[in-house]
């Protein structure tokens, strides 16, 4: 990350949510930078092509595969190398210990991914891990639980069928093969559809509580032989997962544990607890894939915002060609028509002279926003009033919402420092709880005689007890539901890393141009100094600055075209970094310099800056030669309308405010008087990373900022926040963004923060005080088996129902 300033010139255009950027001069009053990066290429979360293979040396970094549903065997792409940012604290473990973050493939690796049905938790995630980590030649393995994504790294030449077999095998599906099988059956109508859906889902609980149910109701006689029926019934598909888990290198799951329970049950000739641990065990499983469903409901909604169809608009000699296409058929150029009522399947450049959109959906914003010919819009948002053409200017996989589907598959590989802890804890705690449920059974009969019936029942629910689900549920279920209650209201936090840092901080650092500003300051004062009329030197600056894209250039140009001046064409034009800008007219060098740029300025004129500083203004000295002052430009940005509340709030929830700009020390002190908040003044990029170390001493801060410049300081800062409509640069360093461009979210993000830290204190507290409490009653005999599942499922209903509330946090 270069922290210098770029030069104007041959810049390339950056490709971000709500806006582009194209290249900028550097003034030397302010710390905007040029926004002329790289693009940031973002890779799609799902891929409409069926599985295709590709070296990661051959691709260029910024191409991604095409958005889409699924095809073949489930979601298969390739994908490039990606220089993701590494966050402090991540350790990098191996295949099975689920690595973090999912790092970008090696030059001698191909990439491939699929969608895997029928994980209910994310315990079920790390499972597929394991298996396929044994698969010879894969050299990555990561499945993103709330996009349902396998990705995996496969050393080149090798077939990726022993991959999808490895999933089979530890009894998952693949999202194609479901398809295909459904394909594949006889049409039926819809209630044969209806009641084959509820029985294929419901089947086996609903038969095993049927045999339950008359087995209760016969005789002694009839009824033990049923309960052993519906026993062994119950039994058959958990312990056929649990055998196919362990010869997938998972030998101590849930399933394990059941169908030892439940065998030891039917030896000890307790055949109605057997049963009736096996429907429990059912019902939590069915509890636990509802609850993951509800929590990837706004990861599926936000993959359904981009319609699959689109009309293209073609002119040819023989005038317009109207034709449907898909979405994956776009491209950069192409135009579009959406009627009202449509959804955007791609960024695009309105072309209409006006337009009102929907993109509450991306922002959180109810009210439709109006847009003007030229403006960009994202995808996803919806036309509100009138038929619409528009311009494509996004590639395929790369839009606004795939860009965010790609952030969310990010933030789950930045897991929280507490839940990492769970995770090697739930590791040992298992194998651990076995052992003690093996000494419970032997060591009672053997050193004192007593009764092997009665302490093989107590190791068995012992056994049960050792079931981590609970726990392992308990960090996860509530960072989901938390980042999903996020992303709806228009912030998007990346991780659970990222939200347990956010709740811990105590201050907040704001960058000013484009934060605590618009952004769109206008020129409102122009001083000649020499006596030359006002447009003629209005005229001069804004030729100069023609061409470029910083706020203060736009705000320059922006006047003179208000007052219908004509521009000369200004040769030379360089920009000169920390300085200004500068280009000769009619052979003679003009320059637009910050004061502090120019020597030996006289009294006068240095107190009429100071009078114009005095006022929030920047100023900007139009010099002849860069030693002949001719004229003073002051402009202005105002300030947001949500900023003072949104610093009046955060101060209620104890948090300090500082503001940090490369602005001169007037203006900003007259910013910050208006908003009542401390600030340091005229720092350059390095300038704000010092400034962020320091305060990083004492306390835990935050930085939030829009512009390339920002970057390093969200960087060093414990956590970094960008506001949405800045630069790629910005949006992928920072740790979360508000994704409707509006500090008054900034408060509501940090209440959530908290309390999905002290909902996760909640559920962990819940979930091992429960199995305290049994293990304790299992030993003395209070309790016995089913109670020792119920209290299992029941902790594991607890914990994601509490989860649960953060999705209705407002």
């Amino acid at each position: 990350m270069s922290k210098s300033c770029c030069s104007h010139s041959h810049a390339a255009p950056i490709k971000a949510i709500g806006k582009a950027a194209p290249h900028q001069h550097e003034h030397g009053h302010d710390s905007h930078c040029c926004d002329n990066a790289a693009p940031v290429s973002c890779s799609a979360s799902t891929a409409s092509h069926a599985h295709q293979e590709q070296e990661v040396n051959e691709s260029p970094g910024d191409e991604e595969p095409p958005r889409g549903s699924c095809q073949s065997q489930g979601c298969c792409d390739s994908q490039p190398a990606h220089d993701h940012n590494d966050h402090a604290g991540h350790d990098h473990q191996s295949v099975a210990d689920s690595p973090e973050p999912l790092a970008s493939p090696t030059q001698n690796s191909r990439r491939h991914s699929w969608q895997v049905l029928g994980m209910d938790c994310p315990s079920c995630a790390r499972k597929i891990e394991t298996a396929v980590g044994r698969v010879a030649g894969v050299q990555q393995a990561r499945v993103l639980f709330a996009t349902e994504k396998l990705v995996v790294d496969l050393a080149p030449g090798l077939s990726p069928d022993p991959v999808t077999a490895a999933v089979r095998q530890a009894g998952f599906r693949l999202k194609g093969e479901a398809s295909a099988k459904a394909a594949a059956g006889q049409p039926r109508g819809p209630l044969l559809t209806a009641l084959g859906n509820l029985f294929g889902k419901y089947g086996q609980p609903l038969s095993l509580a049927a045999l339950m149910l008359v087995a209760a109701l016969l005789p002694d006689t009839l009824g033990q032989p049923l309960f052993i029926l519906a026993t062994l019934w119950g039994l058959w598909p958990v312990a056929r997962k649990a055998w196919a888990l362990t010869r997938s290198g998972s030998p101590f799951a849930i399933e394990t544990l059941m169908t030892v329970a439940a065998l030891g049950a039917l030896f000890l000739g307790e055949t109605a607890e057997a049963a009736m641990v096996l429907l429990l065990f059912m019902l939590g499983e069915h509890l636990e894939a509802y609850a993951a469903g509800r929590a990837r409901a706004g990861v599926t909604a936000l993959m359904a915002l981009v319609p699959d169809q689109a009309l293209r608009i073609r002119t040819t000699v023989d005038g317009e060609i109207r034709e449907e296409v898909a979405a994956d058929a776009l491209r950069p150029g192409d135009i579009i028509e959406i009627a009202p009522g449509a959804r955007l399947p791609a960024d695009a450049r309105l072309l209409d002279p006006l337009g009102a959109f929907d993109e509450s959906a991306l922002t959180g914003e109810s009210i439709p926003i109006e847009r003007r010919q030229g403006d960009k819009v994202p995808a996803g948002s919806l036309a509100a009033d009138r038929v619409l053409r528009l311009e494509v200017v996004s590639e395929p996989g790369n839009n606004a919402i795939d860009r965010i589907l790609h952030l969310i598959e990010e933030a789950e590989s930045q897991r929280a420092p507490i839940e990492r802890f769970i995770d090697r804890f739930s590791r040992w705690y298992t194998p651990a709880m076995m052992l003690v449920a093996l000494l419970v059974v032997i060591v009672p009969p053997l050193a004192f005689g007593q009764s092997w019936d009665e302490w093989i029942y107590r190791g068995l629910a012992l056994l049960l007890i050792g079931c981590p689900c609970a726990l392992v549920i308990s960090t996860p279920a509530a960072v989901t539901s938390a980042l999903a209650a996020a992303t709806r209201q228009g912030a998007l936090i990346k991780g659970g890393a990222a939200l347990e840092r956010l709740a811990h901080v105590d201050t907040i650092a704001f960058d000013k141009t484009g934060t605590l500003t618009l952004g769109k300051p206008r020129l409102t004062e122009l001083v000649s100094l020499n006596g030359q009329a006002e447009t003629v030197l209005l005229a001069l600056a804004a030729a100069i600055e023609q061409g470029s894209h910083h706020p203060l250039a736009r705000a320059v140009v922006a006047a003179a075209s208000e007052q219908g001046l004509t521009l000369t064409n200004a040769q030379d034009l360089r920009a000169l970094p920390g300085m200004g800008v500068e280009g000769r007219i009619d052979g003679a060098l003009w320059q637009l310099l910050a004061p502090s740029r120019i020597p030996d300025l006289s009294e006068a004129i240095s107190q009429q800056i100071t009078r114009l500083e005095a006022q929030g203004k920047t100023v900007v000295v139009l010099s002849q030669s860069g030693t002949v002052p001719v004229a003073l430009l002051a402009l202005r940005d105002q300030i947001r309308p949500d900023a003072a509340a949104a610093l009046q709030e955060l101060r209620e929830l104890g948090l300090q405010s500082i503001m940090l700009t490369g602005d001169n020390p007037r203006a900003a002190e007259a910013i910050a008087g208006e908003l009542a908040m401390e600030w340091r003044a005229s720092l350059l990029p390095e300038g704000k990373v010092e400034e962020v170390a320091r305060l990083a001493k004492t306390r835990k801060v935050a930085m939030i900022g829009d512009g390339i410049n920002d970057a390093p300081a969200m960087k060093r800062a414990s956590i970094g926040i960008a506001m949405g409509g800045g630069t790629d640069v910005a949006l992928e360093t920072a740790d979360a963004a508000l994704t409707h461009n509006q500090l008054g979210g900034l408060a509501a993000m940090i209440r959530l923060s908290r309390s999905a830290l002290a909902n996760i204190h909640q559920n962990i507290a819940l979930a091992l005080g429960l199995k305290a409490i049994f293990l304790v009653t299992s030993l003395l005999g209070i309790t016995g088996l089913w109670i020792a599942v119920l209290a299992d499922t029941g902790a594991t209903a607890l914990v994601t129902a509490n989860a649960l509330r953060l999705l209705r946090k407002r």
